[in-house]
């Protein structure tokens, strides 16, 4: 159950919640909407970053969400069942696997993230999609964080 009152509506608490401060609204729904729908990278690499962010911040909500967009674009269900091994887990891309070993880095040690892993990030890919992931993964870590702080559980059906 959710620490606020939140009004009932579309979307259950997840997209309700944002009707308490419809002044804020607008940009979380730019931040989500930019994220799904104007990022560089291939969903499957998006998606394994946010996957291991959202087991990070313990965020159910996060958890179980898949963006129509994303199912769409096909990202394979093995694509979220195995970030927590993403180290050994053979079916991640290079790609796909840095992607998830900078959202761990960049949701718990950012300040861990050194010249090395950049070196590796620039051989994998270019300095756009290494900005599109960083914003990517602070959109990931600040909302799953506030949805986990707030005690709201239930996933959003829909891009948002």
């Amino acid at each position: 159950m959710a620490r606020i009152d939140i009004p009932d509506g579309p979307g259950g608490d997840a997209a309700m919640v944002w009707t308490l401060r419809p002044e804020m609204a607008g940009m979380v729904d730019r931040m989500i909407t930019t994220t799904y729908s104007r990022s560089v990278l291939d969903p499957a690499e998006r998606e394994a970053a946010r996957m291991r962010i959202a087991e990070l911040n313990a965020c159910a909500a996060c958890a179980t969400f898949r963006a129509p967009s994303v199912v769409e674009a096909g990202v394979a269900g093995d694509v979220y069942a195995h970030v927590s091994e993403w180290r050994t887990w053979p079916g991640y891309t290079d790609r796909q696997r840095l992607a998830i070993e900078y959202g761990e880095r960049f949701a718990t040690d950012h300040r861990g993230v050194d010249d090395e892993l950049f070196t590796r990030l620039r051989a994998a890919f270019t300095d756009a999609e290494i900005l599109d992931l960083t914003l990517c993964c602070a959109v990931f870590v600040g909302l799953g964080r506030t949805l986990e702080v707030l005690q709201i559980t239930e996933a959003v059906d829909r891009d948002l």
